[in-house]
């Protein structure tokens, strides 16, 4: 246990409406995917679209109070349990027919960051996350599958610096 768990955000304008046929199959199927992602193994926590825009993301961010624009966040225990569900799960079944509900995202569309364990972001986190991959690219504040970074090794875990005394004495041996 590191002391950390894995953040993660995926975004997408949807091409109609939520109330749309267009999208009917989609949203038919968001409560299935939740339940199947609490349930899974290394599941943490999930964003709730609790119906309200988070002002001060829809400030920062305006896409965010565009209905159509849609949110996922979640924790989870690790990068390796995500994948699991992301990617051996029923979740691929919906997320290999994203092309037919979504549009084309115009800049990147999913991030992962390490969080200490118990911390859960906000709307205004997430956006910022996928903003640092868009501004700087990938690296340990804001990654991808594709180019994932290690937990962080909390302070208590890190090897002691050694003292000055004992560096000297291993330089004069």
């Amino acid at each position: 246990m590191t002391g950390f768990h894995l953040a993660q955000v995926n975004v997408g304008r949807l091409v109609a409406p939520r109330d749309s046929p267009r999208v009917a199959d989609f949203v038919g199927q968001l409560d299935e995917l939740n339940a199947l992602a609490d349930r899974s193994p290394g599941f943490v926590w999930r964003l709730v679209d609790d119906g309200t825009v988070d002002a001060e993301a829809a400030a920062v961010h305006p896409r965010v109070a565009d209905e159509r624009f849609l949110i996922n966040a979640s924790v989870w225990e690790s990068a390796e349990a995500l994948w699991e569900y992301t990617y051996r799960s029923d979740h691929l079944r919906v997320l290999s027919r994203r092309r037919e509900w979504f549009e084309r995202p115009d800049g990147p569309h999913q991030a992962m960051w390490w969080v200490p364990a118990g911390h859960r972001p906000s709307v205004t986190e997430v956006m910022d996350r996928l903003a640092r991959i868009r501004d700087h690219g990938p690296g340990p504040d804001a990654f991808t599958f594709r180019d994932r970074h290690p937990a962080p090794v909390p302070p208590r875990l890190r090897p002691r610096p050694r003292s000055r005394t004992e560096r000297v004495r291993r330089l004069v041996r």
